[in-house]
């Protein structure tokens, strides 16, 4: 028979050993670190940049004058004569039938609800009134006496 327990007891075992491995290289590091100086860099010297060339100036090419355009007169055209709307008779409308009035419903008085009297609660006895000066209790716990007379 085969045994199978061995997968599942490597890996735990395994996660451990690595965990207990990494913290030996962090503090081996962390040693390196806190005793050696670090070197000192040494400062480079500056390059300085060349002047900058002078560009010559061109001078400015001269174009013969343009050409004058002959101008063309503007047509004239006759006025358009403005047209005449025709106008149209007003219609006549038939003039509005009138309507006769009718006479307004008058419904029956309504009879009027007799209530039942209210029902007599009996007197209730009068509550006591509290005094209005009440003595504040104190904080502190009362003095009793450890012992008997």
């Amino acid at each position: 028979m085969a045994n199978h327990q061995y997968p599942q007891l490597l890996l735990p075992l395994l996660l451990i050993t690595l965990s207990l491995r990494s913290n030996e290289v962090a503090f081996a590091a962390r040693q390196l670190l806190e005793e050696t100086p670090s070197p000192a860099v040494p400062e480079l010297p500056k390059p300085e940049l060349p002047p900058l060339p002078t560009i010559p100036t061109i001078p400015k090419p001269e174009f013969p004058p343009l050409p004058t355009i002959p101008t063309i007169p503007k047509p004239e055209f006759p006025p358009l004569p403005k047209p005449e709307l025709p106008t149209l008779p007003k219609p006549e409308l038939p003039p509005v039938p009138e309507v006769p009035s009718l006479p307004k419903p008058e419904l029956p008085p309504l009879p009027k609800a007799e209530l039942p009297p209210l029902p007599h609660f009996p007197t209730l006895p009068k509550l006591p009134q509290l005094p209005k000066d009440i003595p504040i209790p104190s904080l502190s716990p009362p003095s009793y006496s450890t012992t008997s007379p």
